[in-house]
Formats: structure tokens, sequence, C-alpha cells
């Protein structure tokens, strides 16, 4: 997962004999996209069209669904331009330009200081930094942590705002299979959704675009994954780790089984609930199975030995050297420090966190008590997301107009207010304030119905009107928001101060090590920033058995013959009576080696010259240990390939408009 400014270009040489120029680096990496939500794209024609993934998009499609016209149901295809759907809340961000400002936030730190001393002024002058990027230059300023704080990099982004659905096809076909195929491989999933960027109210003129491939791509080609993985943990420690798998994952999963059951039998009460929750529900569902096969990684006694062994080697290596030991020999005792006091208020701090952001309405209430304290502050010294330079983003979610379900609301909070008191227990003093004296059931009930928040000029009022307005506002949220702020402000100060600061200031001792004994050859952990990687499409073996690299239309219909009458294998209307026109040999989904993680869903995959030749969308069950550590053996990401995606464009949609926009022909 290698940084646009630092490509492993030596290794790409020796080891594929290609030679990526600055010119094709630069135009990958202004053709890529992120999506705040989450998630990765790319522009793919010269009118800003953008391609990502289904289950990406899942969120606007929702959003802009009504009773009578679930888009995820019935798919979407805008034959005209005029007929593009406006996204009510969608901000999507293409990196333009990478600084390197290590020397300015290590320069703000006086030797000697304490941990929490050090994070403050590190905090400080990354938010002035980004404060003052963004006003000279109009862009989103991003200072990004990498190798633990051993480098610090501002990144600036162009940001659209003004986002238009194109063409998505039915969920069924996107997300063929289902929850049990999920992870997997063979797939048969066109798993896609297109938007557009409008700039000045006109389509976006792009300067870079991915062209598409004539010829897609064939087994043992080469291939490039642009894309912005969410989080990897590869370069933490051994006792972190520990910790990982035998507390954090484990709770995490608890939670997630939880909900996932919670939200099934929400989403059986009725179909409008069924819909209004698919979303929430398949998210839960995917990130359950993601955290099942990461554990399962952490608990292979292999996996666990060889991070020992690599770390016993640096440290070793470390030890040897007086200048060295002296400088970085405590680093990683530190971070088994910091973990122990993580681990003693980790569970408070998201439970409280959760009771407040259990519903959109909640949410809001809460953003909106703290952004009236913080935005009398001094930019560089407010809580880092109501800084100058996060407020557009921050604004664009607080007063989107996206639809808000009274019965979601109250399930959603209910459940939170119900998690807390049982984990925290009823006596309680935040659960006391939570519950006022109700059941979780019928406070949430409470606090939805007489919420006032609903209209976003409700919202945009409540903030002009500042701290005064706040502290007088009879909405039940906001007082639940302010009764709450003073404990979650202290919990969140005692994590900065004694488990982030003290993480940070090991960690950025253990990359300097790296570095001085390893060179540049190890990449950064993923921080949802652009990465590129690379890989050939190769097939695997799974319980001995070999599994080929291409799957076909032809085996779509196959599967859903064989697994009739199952959840998830329903093949839509459109798919059955186009089969006689489709063109069965056409590839449909395929795997290559390339490394990545959640968050680049919906990444391009292309050729050396920079081509479309698929789109990922999953990985298979071996790259979920890709968390801590890269699998390569068996490990594989999943695509939808180009040819697939023209001929069930063309073919099973007849939106002609759109290939030819693809396509350029």
């Amino acid at each position: 997962m290698w940084p646009l400014n630092n490509l492993p270009v030596k290794a790409l040489k020796d080891r594929y004999g290609f030679v990526p120029t600055a010119q094709w680096a630069e135009h990958v990496q202004k053709s890529a996209v992120r999506f705040q939500t989450g998630g990765s794209g790319s522009i793919v024609s010269p009118d800003g069209l953008v391609m990502t993934n289904h289950h990406v998009g899942s969120d606007m499609l929702l959003k802009l669904s009504t009773t009578g016209h679930d888009l995820l149901k019935e798919g979407f295809w805008a034959d005209d331009r005029s007929k593009e759907l406006a996204c009510p809340d969608l901000e999507l961000n293409v990196l333009w330009e990478i600084q390197d400002v290590t020397p300015r936030v290590n320069a703000s730190v006086k030797e000697g200081v304490a941990a929490a001393e050090a994070g403050k002024a590190r905090r400080e002058t990354i938010a002035t930094i980004e404060k003052e990027s963004k006003d000279k230059t109009g862009m989103k300023a991003q200072v990004v942590t990498l190798y633990g704080g051993s480098k610090y990099h501002l990144y600036l982004y162009k940001a659209f705002t003004d986002i238009r659905l194109v063409f998505a096809p039915e969920e069924a076909i996107a997300f063929f299979g289902g929850d049990t195929d999920n992870f997997e491989f063979p797939r048969f999933d066109l798993d896609c959704c297109f938007f557009r960027i409008y700039e000045n109210g006109k389509p976006f003129k792009a300067e870079h675009y991915l062209k598409w491939s004539s010829g897609g791509a064939a087994e043992n080609e080469l291939t490039f994954v642009v894309g912005h993985p969410g989080r990897t943990e590869r370069l933490n420690t051994y006792d972190h780790l520990k910790v990982s798998r035998d507390v954090e994952l484990p709770r995490r999963l608890g939670e997630m089984w939880r909900t996932e059951i919670k939200a099934q039998t929400f989403a059986g009460r009725s179909a409008e609930n069924a819909r209004i929750v698919r979303d929430d529900l398949f998210g839960v569902a995917n990130g359950r199975k993601a955290i099942t096969g990461q554990l399962e990684g952490l608990q292979d006694p292999a996996l666990m030995a060889g991070k020992k062994a690599a770390e016993d080697a640096l440290r070793a290596a470390v030890n040897a050297d007086p200048a060295m030991k002296a400088k970085w020999g405590t680093a990683w005792d530190d971070v088994a420090a910091a973990k122990k006091i993580d681990i003693a208020t980790s569970e408070r701090r998201a439970l409280l966190g959760r009771a407040t952001g259990g519903s959109i309405l909640m949410g809001k209430a809460s953003t909106i008590v703290r952004l009236v304290a913080e935005l009398p502050k001094p930019s560089s010294e407010r809580l880092r997301e109501f800084g100058d330079a996060q407020l557009d983003s921050l604004y664009l979610n607080l007063y989107s107009a996206e639809p808000i379900y009274d019965s979601l609301e109250i399930y959603g909070l209910s459940q939170a207010l119900a998690r807390a008191a049982e984990r925290l227990g009823a006596d309680d003093p935040a659960v006391v304030t939570l519950l006022a004296g109700k059941s979780p059931a019928a406070r949430a009930a409470e606090l939805v119905k007489a919420g006032t928040l609903r209209d976003p000029a409700a919202r945009k009022a409540l903030v002009a009107g500042g701290a005064k307005a706040v502290a007088e506002s009879k909405d039940p949220m906001v007082r639940l928001a302010i009764a709450l702020d003073p404990e979650s402000r202290e919990l969140r100060k005692k994590f900065e101060d004694a488990v982030e600061s003290p993480l940070r200031e090991a960690y950025s001792k253990i990359g300097a090590a790296k570095f001085a004994i390893q060179g540049d050859s190890v990449y950064p952990d993923a921080t949802f920033t652009l990465r590129l990687s690379f890989g050939p499409i190769k097939g695997f073996v799974d319980a001995g058995e070999k599994v080929p690299a291409f799957t076909t239309f032809a085996g779509l219909y196959e599967r859903g013959a064989q697994r009739k009458g199952q959840e998830g294998f329903e093949i839509p209307q459109k798919w059955l009576d186009a089969k006689g026109k489709l063109d069965l040999k056409t590839p449909f989904n395929f795997v290559c080696t390339a490394d990545i993680i959640g968050g680049n869903s919906g990444s391009p995959i292309v050729n050396a010259r920079g081509e479309v030749v698929g789109l990922v969308f999953d990985g298979n069950i071996h790259s979920l240990v890709g968390n801590y550590v890269y699998n390569q053996e068996s490990g594989r990401a999943v695509g939808v390939d180009s040819r697939g995606l023209i001929e069930a464009i063309r073919t099973v949609y007849g939106a002609d408009a759109l290939v030819r926009e693809l396509t350029g022909k």
C-alpha cells in the first residue's frame, strides 16, 4: 500500500519490468476519488463520471429512495443528464498535492516534555497548518500521520459536493450471493455504481480521467489498484496485537453479532422497516464477517510467531547500538503500558459515544452542542473535527436534507441506550442521565418524538444562535447532549493524554528505528489516504482445490440454479430476460494479488497503461488477515471485470449512452 509520492520503483522494475513515470503516477493519482462516507472511486470520463461500488453508493441510493421507489431494489439509470439525481450530502475528494511537513510538526514539540504536552503541541500545529493551507489554496487540507508519527504529510484535495447519481443496478445482482458468498470466490456480482461530479452547475471537466481498456486483462497480467485503504495495523507491536486479539476484537465482534440480530428483528416487522434498515444491516453483517477473519488471523500462532520474530530482530538491532537504545529502546514497553490504560477506559468511551450517536438526530444534536462551544476558540485550539479546515465537510453533513425515519431512529437509539445500561449498570450516573427514569425503549421514543431537529433550517438556526440559543433550547436531545458533554470531553482528554499521545511518541520511535535499520523500503500503515498496490491476476488454492482467476456470466446462471430459492441468490428479472442476448463467456469477476483492505471498495483496477480493467469490490476470505499482514499466497482482491461491466450495462440495461461515455466511442 504505497503512497503515490513514494512508489517502489526498483521493486516494480526488477519484478515486473515496469517503471512508473512521474506522469503516470500523477495521472492515476488525480483520477482517483475518495468518498468521505468511506470508500474509493475513480473519474472515468472527461465529463466527471465517477465509478465506484454499489455498496459504496448504497447510502445515497437509500437516501434518494421513497416508499414507492426503492432504488436499492429497482436500480436506477438516468438516460438523460437532466434526470441525474442530486445527492443530499455526498462529498468526493481528489488528491492534488502532497507536502512533507514533518520538520514543522516535530519542531513544535520541545525536547523532554511529557507525552501529553507533546501531543497537544502537535495537534495545535497540525490544525494551524491545515487552516493556513486551506486559506491559501482553497483546497481541503489534511495532515496525515504516517509510520506511527515518524512522518507527517499535508494532503491537499479538490473537494466536490455537487454530486449526482447516474446509474446503479439492482442490489440483487450487485450483491448476488448475499452474506453466504461475501468474502468468497468464485463470485458473480455487478457491484458498481456511477455518479457525476458537477462544478458551477455543469459536469466537471476532468483534466485527468481513466480510459477504458478495450480488451480487459489476462491471467498473470500485472494490475494496479489505486484507492483509499482504511486502516491497517501491520506496524503494531506484538503486545498491541495481543490486546487486539484478546480484548478489542472479541468485544467488537460481540457487539456486531448483537446489532445484526437486532437489525434483523427490526427488518422483519415490515417491508418498510426492511427497506430503511437494509443499508445498516449490510454494513454490520459485512463488518462482522471482516472482524471474524481478522480475529482468526491473530489467533493463528504462526502469524503471531512471525510478528514476534520480526519485532525481536528489530529490538535486538536497536539494543545492540547504545545510541539507538538510548533514543528508542523503551518504545515497545511504552506501547504496552499505554494499551493497558486504553483497555481500562475504552469501553465506557465507546458506549457513551454510541449512546449519543445511536440516531441521526441525536448525533446532530451532539454535534451542534460541541460546535457552538468550539467555534469561539482559535482554530488551532479546537477539537480537531471542528477546525476551520474541517468545517465545510461538517456543515455538509450537519445540514443534510437526508430522510430521517422515526421508527429507525427509535430503534437505533433504544439499542444504544440498552447496551449502555447493560454494560455500565443501571445505577451508573451517565446511564441515569441517559434514561431519565424510563426504559430504553420508552426513553428513545420520547427523545425522537419530541425532537425538533428534523428540519435542516432548525439546525442552522440553532447554530446561528450560538451558545445562548443552545443553552436555552428545549429540544430533549440537545438537553441530553449538554448533560453528557462534560464527561465525554473528560474521557476524550484522558484518551488523548494517556493513550493517544504516548502511543504516538512510542510508534514514532519505532518508525525511526525502522528507517534507520531498514530504510524506506517499508510502506506506512493505511490511513484512508491514497495508496497504490499491485500484483498479477492469478487464481489460488483453497482447501487443496485450484480456484480459477475468472468467472463468467454463464457461472452466474449456474450458481443461481444451484441455490435457487435461497436468500441472496435471486437473479433479477432483467437478467433472466437478457440471458439469451448475453455472451455468456464474457468474464464477469476476477481476482488479483493486489494488497487491499476495507476502504478500497470502489477502487479502479488498471493496467500498466493506466486503463481500467476492473473494479475492486471485495477480498476473499484469506485476505481478511490483511489488517495485520499481507497474504499473497491465497489472499486476493476481487473485482468486476471491465468487459463484464460493459456487456451488462449495454445488454441487460440498454444504457448505451453510458457505454459510449465509458468507452469513448
